[in-house]
């Protein structure tokens, strides 16, 4: 009997197999399967066949970090190769707050745990620190400033080490954020009570590591929980009581929280627990909790999609930076909150600064990262980079991308216009979310921003979409001083100038709001930027004829010394516009595309000639028509 190769999974198929391989022996040559019971047996080993070799299947995908779905694999692949994927990260805020107490006590101890609670869209979260914080008290106050509070539920928990090799030591709770999380370890027994032991250093390799260090590791296991491990006495200290060992009781502090949830959080109420030695505080007025930075950076657990993308990453940089990539895996690692990087060689600046790495961070949530964090970074940073490489941190750069789209529809095929409007500027808002956007290095596409639109309902029937790239300066009020703007991409060049436009703002020296425009050279790759106001008749007036230069190659605006005494727009900031010579934007270098459709206009019209009022077309071009080159407005009208 011939042997018979199984080469698909599916159910008929298998049976068709089953039954080949029967009439293959001359017994069963001309036998009725389907006709007799023997289908009964065909069936059962067709189905036992698909669910083994479904189940065979599943076992080699859920064994290969590239095609596993289940995130306790795909964790687990991942620490094969030493990657430890980012957890929750509570929301920070900082506040200061002044305590009456009595005044007869000298200091007082804020106590771990709950500190304040917050709002944030009519939901309350609660904000704990994870150590004691303790000032002195003058007059009867107590004053705390700077404290820095996390988002979450403060918890401890306790273990006894027994000795055996397969003790584990696991944190019960998901939604912990693991880089809060303090371990102690001290003897068990009544001599210990109320002291929190030995602090031990979470680590993630063992390089630098030896027999005395008091360190611990740190894994994600099943359902997003952690669990501790320690040293064996070679590659950090062993827990136990012998003579020499630290102790044999743990004890971990830590925080669960709501991630993200908690970001905005700016208005507290104080809700914690003031100590004075060892004994409980009492407070004698309402304390006024005084907001210096809302909460901020909270963050959700690391998603599959980037375990799989980072983790290879990081196994690749060696705990060294060297490469791009090799900044983009250390710098998530250092920095949780990061969204996406950019990392330019001192050779690739203007001017160059040799032995130099600039590194520009998009945050998830807002668009500058603290001073604060920025420290962080490049201390961090400091374990993995060469000698003699500088890194330095610049500021996040944003390249607005607009778009004025004249939308034509078919009014027989849409009961209502105004929705139909909002249909697309929701599929524009999901497609601006889009993984070629949002980054550095981010490229907008304009056939599929056309069909974007196109796609959004049948009754839309074309669209004439033009695009706008924009540049936000940040001007020094009452000083002078020059600027310089970027676009990274090649300006369309209309001869008769009016390419850049601007929002208003006032400068020393001159009345009334003034905007930017420009004088293109003879040879259209450069400009004359000039400085103009619009009358009240509708003409201009050239108030500063040279402030300035235009490269229409490069995309870079210069700004000659100027003293600017307001902007029109909020912040201090001149909004800043040019018509890109190709409709496909690229954010070069260190600018971040974003495409910002609540600046952008999407305007309805009619289509007479889809709609069927006319076939000739005549009312359509005089009536209807609308320009794909720039407008010919003279300052930015947004």
């Amino acid at each position: 009997m011939p042997f018979s190769n199984f080469t698909n999974l599916d159910f008929d198929q298998i049976k068709t197999s089953i039954k080949d391989y029967l009439r293959a022996n001359s017994t069963f040559s001309d036998f009725d399967f389907d006709g007799s019971n023997f289908s009964v047996l065909i069936d059962t080993l067709a189905y036992n066949t698909y669910i083994t070799a479904f189940n065979s299947n599943m076992v080699v995908n859920e064994s290969f970090l590239d095609s596993a779905t289940l995130r306790q694999n795909v964790v687990s692949l991942a620490g094969n190769i030493g990657y430890t994927p980012r957890s929750k990260t509570a929301a920070n805020a900082q506040v200061s707050f002044t305590v009456s107490v009595n005044p007869s006590l000298s200091s007082v101890t804020l106590k771990e745990g709950l500190v304040c609670t917050g709002d944030v869209d009519n939901e309350t979260y609660t904000f704990a620190i994870t150590e004691p914080i303790s000032t002195t008290v003058v007059n009867g106050k107590a004053n705390f400033e700077n404290v820095n509070i996390y988002q979450g539920t403060y918890l401890e928990k306790e273990f006894t080490y027994d000795g055996s090799l397969d003790q584990r030591f696991i944190l019960d709770n998901d939604s912990i954020d693991a880089s809060k999380i303090v371990v102690f370890v001290k003897p068990s027994g009544e001599e210990s009570e109320g002291i929190d032991g030995i602090e031990y250093t979470l680590v993630d390799n063992i390089v630098n590591i030896n027999s005395e260090s008091k360190i611990y590791l740190l894994n994600e296991i099943q359902d997003e929980r952690y669990e501790l491990k320690f040293g064996d006495g070679f590659f950090g200290k062993k827990l136990g009581s012998d003579t020499g060992d630290d102790g044999d009781l743990v004890k971990v502090k830590y925080i669960t929280t709501d991630g993200e949830d908690g970001n905005g959080a700016q208005s507290f109420t104080f809700s914690g627990k003031l100590e004075s030695n060892k004994e409980s505080v009492s407070i004698t007025e309402d304390v006024v909790v005084k907001t210096i930075v809302k909460a901020q950076n909270g963050g959700n657990i690391e998603p599959i999609d980037s375990i799989k993308y980072f983790s290879p990453i990081y196994y690749a940089a060696q705990n060294r930076a060297v490469t791009a990539r090799d900044y983009e895996a250390i710098i998530k690692k250092i920095y949780p909150n990061t969204e996406s990087v950019s990392v330019i060689g001192g050779e690739e600046l203007d001017p160059p600064e040799f032995g130099t790495v600039a590194i520009s961070i998009k945050p998830k949530n807002g668009n500058l990262v603290s001073d604060f964090s920025k420290n962080q970074i490049l201390s961090g940073l400091k374990q993995y980079s060469i000698s003699g490489i500088n890194q330095k941190l610049v500021d996040l750069k944003l390249l607005y991308i607009e778009i004025v789209s004249n939308v034509y529809y078919n009014d027989s095929l849409t009961s209502n216009v105004n929705t139909l409007k909002t249909n697309i500027i929701n599929s524009l808002n999901t497609y601006s979310k889009s993984i070629n956007l949002n980054k550095f290095g981010g490229r907008l596409k304009y056939s599929k921003l056309l069909k974007t639109i196109d796609d959004t309902d049948q009754s839309i029937t074309s669209n004439i979409t033009q695009i706008i790239i924009r540049r936000d300066l940040n001007i020094a009020i009452n000083q002078f001083a020059q600027y310089e703007l970027c676009f990274g991409n090649k300006f369309y060049v209309n001869k008769n100038g009016f390419n850049i436009k601007s929002t208003g703002f006032t400068i020393f020296g001159q009345s009334g709001t003034l905007y930017f425009s420009d004088v293109p050279n003879s040879d259209l790759k450069t400009g004359i930027l000039r400085i103009i106001k619009v009358l009240d008749d509708g003409n201009i007036e050239n108030v500063i004829s040279s402030a300035g230069s235009v490269d229409y190659e490069k995309g870079e605006v210069n700004i000659s010394t100027i003293n600017f005494l307001s902007s029109v727009k909020d912040n201090n900031i001149i909004e800043i516009q040019a018509f890109p010579r190709s409709n496909d934007v690229v954010g070069l270098k260190d600018l971040y595309v974003d495409l910002n459709i609540s600046n952008s206009s999407i305007n309805m019209i009619r289509d007479v000639i889809s709609s069927g009022d006319e076939i000739s077309g005549v009312q359509f071009v005089r009536d209807f028509y609308s320009s794909s080159y720039p407008n010919g407005e003279i300052i930015r009208k947004w």
